[in-house]
């Protein structure tokens, strides 16, 4: 039986030592957390559609949560996202809301309150969700609903292992020896079956997922990863060599 991988959330905090401490409890409650420090490093993790929630501080130092969250989402973060804060007055809850978070949790709380606004808004992101895309090796073709691209092998063999690993960043070399170790290639054409990829899968919310660039970590599919089919004998999806 396939195991579902643990939510992964964003926590951003200016504080280090805040940031631990969610951390820490939000681990024990069976997320994968990462957290960040500032607004900048916050927000291409946000727009990469890596992660499942977001937890925001609404004072980041000089930074505004709530300009992050507005920017993020303009961005076209579409992650459910809880604000925290010692501000309990209505107009600034009112303002973390407008900028587009979905929840607002005053300190001093509990985890249980805070996994319990989690939960919710991931259950609410979750009903919406449209059904994943499917890969068909026989056609290498991509299917989401009514949007569908016909992929050469080569783009197909890209995809798919961009989806065997999804959420996880590949690097540049990483994909090159996987995909064309061997030849007498350099590393660009990498980036240029990327770019074919991304041509081909427009628009990508009518796929559902799409190909982020994360700097220094290399290329990463976010969003709803498309559904490899179960591995059968004799079927090649275009991860390895021959």
């Amino acid at each position: 039986m396939t195991v579902a991988p643990p939510p992964r959330l964003l926590v951003v905090d200016d504080d280090p030592e805040i940031c631990s401490a969610l951390a820490r409890g939000l681990k024990l409650h069976g997320y994968e957390v990462e957290t960040c420090n500032r607004a900048a490093t916050a927000l291409p993790e946000l727009a990469a559609r890596r992660f499942d929630a977001a937890v925001i501080d609404v004072m980041l130092g000089a930074d505004s949560g709530i300009a992050l969250v507005r920017e993020a989402r303009e961005a076209g973060a579409q992650l459910p996202i809880v604000m925290l804060s010692a501000l309990s007055e209505v107009d600034h809850r009112a303002a973390g809301l407008e900028a587009g978070a979905d929840d607002y949790v005053v300190k001093p709380f509990s985890f249980d309150e805070l996994v319990a606004r989690l939960q919710v808004q991931q259950r609410r992101v979750a009903a919406l969700r449209p059904a994943p895309a499917r890969l068909d090796p026989a056609e290498r073709r991509v299917t989401a609903g009514p949007h569908s691209a016909q992929l050469t092998e080569r783009e197909f063999a890209l995809l798919s292992l961009l989806a065997a690993q999804a959420g996880t960043p590949l690097t540049r070399g990483e994909i090159f020896d996987r995909l064309w170790a061997g030849e007498s290639r350099s590393e660009n054409v990498v980036d240029v079956y990327i770019g074919y990829l991304r041509k081909k899968l427009r628009p990508a919310e009518g796929f559902g997922f799409e190909i982020a660039t994360l700097r220094q970590r290399g290329f990463c599919l976010t969003g709803i990863a498309p559904l490899l089919p179960a591995a059968t004998p004799g079927t090649d999806l275009g991860l390895g060599r021959s």
